[in-house]
């Protein structure tokens, strides 16, 4: 078996053969043990190698229309991951680009994700955090979304407001007279002297 389940690279394909198990097999599995993080390397040809496999299933990660369209998001994304876990900067840029469009759609669709729309820099971090955390843990797809919804948790999402409304609906004022710079520390907020509170 060792001999036919094979990745692209010619190494023995484990995430297919954990795949094939009973889940409360997979959670046993115990993966060779990793050296600490090696070197990195750029190499975009295993990358395009994973990718020319499955060149006609890449629309899975803009628009997956069932559970086996997700099957194949998680295969692709775990081939690249292994790649990047192995230091390959080129899937790790892959993984991360590919992924995002699956992460914008899921910004757009649930409303506790709503609350990462204007923290970019901070999801790539999360992501990134996901490619080298990822062991034999089940779906891909499932293991970014639990890691995004639960860090979510604790972030203040960004109202959007046009400083061109009016300040009050009595007022001729607009919000754009409320702001002000303060001279000591050089922060920028809003003079709220219209509401009776004192500014900054």
């Amino acid at each position: 078996m060792r001999k036919n389940i094979r990745t692209e690279m010619g190494t023995i394909d484990w995430d297919r053969i954990t795949r094939a198990l009973e889940v409360k097999h997979q959670r046993r599995w115990v993966p060779k043990r990793q050296p600490a993080k090696g070197k990195t390397y750029y190499n975009r040809n295993e990358v395009d190698a994973v990718l020319n496999s499955y060149q006609d299933k890449l629309y899975v990660f803009v628009v997956s229309n069932n559970r086996t369209d997700k099957r194949i998001w998680d295969i692709i994304s775990i081939r690249l991951v292994r790649l990047a876990q192995r230091g390959n900067i080129s899937a790790e840029q892959e993984v991360i680009k590919l992924i995002r469009y699956t992460v914008d759609e899921w910004l757009d669709q649930s409303s506790h994700l709503s609350r990462w729309k204007g923290y970019d820099d901070e999801i790539q971090k999360h992501i990134e955090g996901c490619i080298y955390r990822y062991r034999y843990t089940g779906s891909f797809f499932n293991y970014v979304y639990r890691t995004l919804e639960y860090a979510a948790r604790g972030i203040r999402p960004f109202y959007l407001y046009s400083l061109d409304e009016p300040l009050m609906n009595e007022t001729n004022k607009r919000w754009i007279e409320a702001v002000i710079k303060d001279p000591e520390s050089g922060d920028i907020g809003l003079c709220r002297e219209t509401f009776s509170i004192s500014c900054f």
